[in-house]
């Protein structure tokens, strides 16, 4: 037996030194094989939940039919691709596609799954090669100023809770899931550096540390509740809190579109207009790649051009 799989094995190896795949290799299931590539981002934390994302929009376009890793075609690749701009629902329950740029980083994940058969040569050819991406498009994020801010805190909300968390992202740059989620547990105090906020970020899966500035921890419940329990009680997406923020952002004169989300936003901008240097802000906000902190430096200077060409005709 120890001989017999000696030698399959060295058969192996000579077939793959002359660019021939071995028949079990070939007999990869291809939803299977990019969810290995799943869990292993699982273990590490690196962009786990984008591959998740993709995987919810492969099934249904797979559907019940099995189909092989050394099968996919560059036409079968220009048809997921096509799914995904026009058909791809944001969730089971939407009725709306997905944005063009979320196909974009879906589509992505596909093409870096051939890159990668490629590169452990299960593939002896990569037809992800020869499909072009997704355009990414330019969107436009709303954000509010030093002195709207300002007005929001000085304003009543409806919900308190809503009004002590998006002030707690505009200082902070937490994204809405992670506020929601934050635990007493995850607020920590150091000797070394002071307040901070250590937690799982919903979106990446990675471990962050972000420390808190005064104000930042002044917003926070002054009473303190046990380790596991939800800092801001009563927190939950609906329709009823966007209203409330609507008119929360009405009633403080704000006649901008902002969601939840633009107190990221406004975190990033602040930053920037005070100094703190890009790389700084990349950090803080969490992002993997540079050019997502970069489109905030590009709307500060939009604003400065803007302000420049205010001064009136000598």
């Amino acid at each position: 037996m120890a001989e017999n799989k000696c030698s399959k094995r060295q058969l192996e190896i000579q077939a793959s030194a002359h660019g021939y795949i071995p028949l079990s290799k070939k007999r990869i299931d291809y939803l299977d094989y990019v969810q290995s590539i799943a869990d292993k981002r699982k273990i590490t934390g690196v962009d786990y939940s984008a591959w998740i994302s993709m995987i919810k929009h492969l099934k249904p376009f797979i559907g019940t039919n099995r189909i092989l890793l050394s099968d996919i075609n560059e036409a079968w690749l220009e048809r997921f691709k096509e799914y995904l701009l026009n058909e791809a629902k944001r969730s089971e329950q939407s009725v709306s596609t997905i944005t063009q740029n979320s196909a974009h980083h879906y589509f992505s994940r596909i093409k870096n799954s051939f890159k990668m058969a490629y590169r452990d040569k299960l593939i002896t050819d990569n037809p992800a090669d020869r499909v072009d991406y997704i355009e990414v498009t330019e969107t436009k994020r709303e954000f509010l100023t030093f002195e709207e801010l300002q007005a929001l805190s000085k304003t009543e909300c409806r919900y308190p809770a809503l009004k002590l968390a998006f002030l707690f992202s505009a200082l902070t740059g937490l994204r809405w899931s992670d506020i929601q989620k934050l635990t007493w547990s995850e607020v920590q105090f150091s000797d070394a550096t002071g307040w901070g906020v250590y937690f799982r970020q919903k979106k990446t899966d990675g471990v962050e540390y972000l420390p808190l500035a005064q104000q930042a921890r002044d917003i926070l419940p002054k009473e303190r509740g046990e380790a596991n329990e939800r800092v801001f009680k009563g927190l939950k997406y609906s329709a009823h809190i966007n209203t409330a923020l609507t008119t929360w952002c009405s009633d403080a004169k704000i006649t901008k579109h902002i969601t939840f989300h633009c107190a990221r936003h406004t975190n990033a901008t602040l930053l920037l207009t005070q100094g703190v240097d890009i790389y700084t802000v990349k950090k803080l906000l969490g992002h993997s790649d540079i050019k997502t902190t970069e489109i905030y430096a590009k709307l500060i200077d939009e604003k400065r051009i803007e302000a420049v060409n205010k001064i009136p005709q000598l």
